[in-house]
């Protein structure tokens, strides 16, 4: 019956593929965003990657947007286009240091340590990290998404947690000890 349906039948699939993919993007967009600005380094990078993800997306049979594995199937696409784009650069994540406005600088300082301190992670440590704390999900969810058993998910984020709390301690430290000035933050 398909092969008499022909063409619009292959044209319905891409509509109905369509359709999910606009429900994902609505969806997922911002939470992609902010764990692919996070894993690239890079804001601008990000929006890039994420329209790679979409692409990605829109090319293959993607889950239907409203079940429970649309989610970890598309991190599990974002953290195969962030590692893709890694690979194309030929480096591991580095993470940009700008000029230091002093207005805000303990903020920036805090951010380049942060930034810093996740790139010493290891890849798969970096990802879930992210993708619990900066996107949401569930251990579930990252479980599916990056392949692992649900208690490796839990191990692995602890895991990110204990290292950054040990490489973030002096920085830490020394942000408590600066004075605070009226408004709130360090001088």
């Amino acid at each position: 019956m398909l092969a008499r349906l022909g063409e619009s039948w292959r044209s319905y699939l891409r509509v109905e593929t369509m359709a999910d993919s606009e429900i994902l993007f609505l969806e997922y967009r911002d939470r992609l965003s902010r764990y692919l600005a996070r894993a690239s380094g890079s804001p601008d990078t990000a929006q890039d990657l994420v329209q790679e993800v979409f692409l990605r997306v829109a090319r293959s049979p993607a889950p239907a947007a409203d079940t429970a594995q649309a989610g970890p199937w598309l991190f599990r696409v974002a953290r195969n286009v962030v590692i893709d784009h890694h690979r194309r650069n030929r480096r591991t994540p580095t993470f940009a240091t700008t000029e230091i406005d002093h207005h805000r600088q303990a903020t920036q300082e805090t951010t380049i340590a942060l930034d810093q301190a996740l790139a010493m992670l290891e890849d798969t440590d970096r990802d879930v990290f992210l993708m619990r704390e900066v996107s949401g999900l569930s251990y579930d969810e990252i479980a599916r998404a990056c392949e692992l058993s649900p208690d490796a998910a839990r191990s692995r984020i602890y895991r990110a947690r204990m290292q950054l709390r040990e490489t973030l301690a002096p920085h830490i430290a020394l942000a408590h000890k600066q004075p605070l000035r009226h408004s709130g933050r360090p001088a």
